[in-house]
């Protein structure tokens, strides 16, 4: 054991609810910090906040995070420790650790580092997230002095991959996790969506690609400054995506490996935690937000996955109306761009859900009673309860599209118009927002207002007539479309969309320029990079012209589309720069495509008889 200091917490909080007899306050914990021996005999820096008083037992609940668990030092210290007010209140043992080659942890750092398929960890020699996970444990019961013996892990966005990956450590004191915002596989998830590439991920690249040469309190990897505040002309200015390893070196390795695998090849493939999760024996609730455009693929995905191969755990879902992350957030006012679902929901949250299942599993607190899946009806915007995820009920129903921009339940007739058309210039992109700040992960969108590409005439658009009654969807979206092209390579964006009635009242603070009426509010959306239609692993062309299937999912969704609103969908093929460009010529890779790739192409939606496009939805009945 390497000790390294100790010290006292000094400050306070009041006015918190009391959920324990005797809340505890910033002043009642203490801080010790340790390297912990991984089995390789790598060491990870690690920070534990205790309860002082020692005359009760208390479980450890532990983040595992690749961005710091910083403050370092004697006298350093965090302002709140865990997922929340309420849990640091009632009194638990705190554990932060540095993963395996971050900050002050030894070792290399991997991406997604690879899972290794064993059965018993204890015994295996080899190293991935889910062994440090074990060890890790294993060391804080052996040495800590206060602890009940049992153990919960959350972790938020990237620490909740660690924790996802920490539910196959099978340590038998681990006895509740809860994964929050997880990766699941990083080619669906963040930097990949359907086979595109995120590029408003670009700035993000130096935070995940350096490996560091020493142990260092301070990051060490060196950002990107685009020099100036928008974001679209930046991106444009960049050009093919050649033109980005101007701001890396080789030793960006994270660059590199995206570069050189635009496939989903073994790379790829061996970083999916999915096909790992098994054999799970401990309650995991899993939590995420409807509108979170980072990692909304990783909980819904995660849960599902476990739900199918561990049919005896106990296995929660929780989503909300949240962008990344917002349910740790401290905020009354729960909005995601201009739209409000209300007050206090992620207080809500913290208190009624996510305290009361540590509480039950790490202490022995009475059964709450909580639902299979606790969702958040993002239309009528209230909490609903359900025994499973999708719900059980609902009825599969197919919104087709159809000429004169309709959107209906019949199929297409002979009379229609059999597709509609459109230009995309890859060198005069969609924009996905009418804001032009440069950010990194772009949150706003993900309920924007998209009045300004139902507008453009590279953007198709089909809508219902007002409806007459609530349509409530609840599950599962498909999008199948048939399509042409004159050239030979393509993207399709899909966009599910809430068209607010004429006279819809304003939010009180919606600024000067922002009114909802007739606000097209972003229910859900996602890109298909055209190439990888038929197999993610071996992409190949369109051939010019020819009617070729295009099917694709576009994640859950629980959204009710109120009675005099109108359900509309938009198909477009550039959606910039939250996705980089397709230049429509096929090229082997686009991270090697150059600038006379890029070409204009006539692109058709078909929606006939023969070939026609349409929605799959899950329609929940009253």
């Amino acid at each position: 054991m390497k000790k390294i200091f100790y010290g006292l917490m000094v400050f306070c909080l009041c006015g918190l609810p009391a959920l324990a007899q005797q809340k505890l306050t910033l002043e009642d914990y203490e801080k010790e910090e340790y390297f912990i021996p991984m089995r390789d005999g790598v060491e990870l820096f690690t920070a534990v906040y205790s309860p002082k008083d020692k005359s009760k037992k208390y479980p450890i609940l532990m983040n595992r995070t690749p961005y710091s668990v910083r403050p370092y030092g004697e006298d350093s210290l965090r302002n709140r420790f865990g997922p929340s007010e309420y849990l640091m209140e009632d009194g638990y043992i705190f554990v932060y650790q540095d993963v395996r080659g971050r900050y002050m942890s030894e070792g290399l750092y991997d991406n997604m580092r690879p899972q290794i398929n064993f059965e018993n960890k204890k015994k295996q020699k080899e190293i991935d997230e889910s062994t440090d996970t074990y060890d890790t444990i294993d060391w804080l019961l052996k040495n800590l002095d206060n602890d009940n013996g049992k153990v919960g892990q959350w972790g938020i966005s990237y620490p909740g991959f660690y924790t996802a990956a920490g539910l196959i450590s099978n340590h038998p004191a681990l006895k509740a996790s809860s994964p929050q915002a997880p990766i699941a596989d990083f080619y669906f998830d963040d930097f990949h969506h359907r086979g595109a590439y995120t590029l408003s991920y670009f700035l993000a690249t130096p935070v995940f690609g350096y490996q560091k040469d020493s142990l260092v309190k301070e990051p060490w990897y060196p950002m990107v400054d685009p020099g100036t505040p928008d974001g679209y002309q930046f991106y444009m200015d960049l050009g093919p995506l050649k033109n980005a390893s101007k701001y890396y070196g080789e030793d960006n390795f994270f660059w590199q490996q995206l570069s050189e695998h635009p496939n989903y090849d073994e790379f790829w493939q061996k970083r999916n935690i999915l096909p790992h999760l098994r054999n799970i024996d401990h309650a995991v609730m899993t939590v995420g937000g409807w509108f979170d455009a980072e990692d909304l693929y990783g909980p819904l995905s995660i849960y599902k996955t476990i739900e199918k191969h561990n049919p005896d755990a106990t296995n929660m879902l929780v989503m909300g109306p949240w962008s990344h992350g917002d349910w740790a957030r401290d905020r009354v006012a729960q909005t995601v761009g201009f739209v409000h679902f209300g007050d206090s929901i992620s207080d809500f949250y913290q208190k009624n859900i996510e305290y009361p299942f540590f509480s039950h599993q790490l202490k022995g607190m009475p059964d709450p009673g909580l639902p299979e899946a606790y969702v958040f009806d993002t239309g009528l915007k209230k909490w609903r309860q359900f025994t499973a995820w999708p719900p059980a009920g609902v009825e599969a129903t197919k919104w087709f599209l159809h000429d004169n921009e309709q959107l209906e339940l019949e199929n297409p007739d002979d009379s229609d118009i059999p597709y509609s058309e459109f230009i995309s210039d890859p060198n005069k992109p969609v924009p996905y927002t009418d804001q032009t700040k440069i950010v990194f992960t772009p949150r706003a969108y993900m309920a924007g207002d998209e009045r300004h590409a139902a507008r453009r005439p590279d953007v198709l658009v089909f809508e219902t007539e007002v409806l007459e009654e609530d349509v409530t969807l609840a599950g599962e979206i498909l999008a199948h479309l048939m399509v042409s092209t004159s050239q030979t390579d393509a993207d399709w964006v899909v966009k599910l969309i809430d068209v607010y009635p004429p006279d819809a009242p304003d939010y009180e603070g919606n600024p000067e320029n922002i009114r909802m009426g007739n606000y097209h509010q972003l229910v859900r959306s996602e890109i298909m990079r055209g190439r990888f239609r038929n197999s993610f692993e071996e992409p190949e062309p369109f051939t010019p012209d020819e009617v070729t299937k295009v099917e694709f999912p576009l994640q859950d969704v629980l959204h009710t589309f109120k009675k005099g609103h109108k359900i509309q969908v938009q198909v477009q093929s550039t959606w910039f720069p939250l996705f980089d460009r397709n230049p429509q010529k096929y090229v082997e890779n686009i991270f090697e495509a150059d600038e006379d790739d890029f070409v204009k192409a006539l692109h058709r939606v078909y929606h006939n008889p023969e070939y026609p496009s349409y929605l799959e939805v899950d329609l929940l009945k009253r």
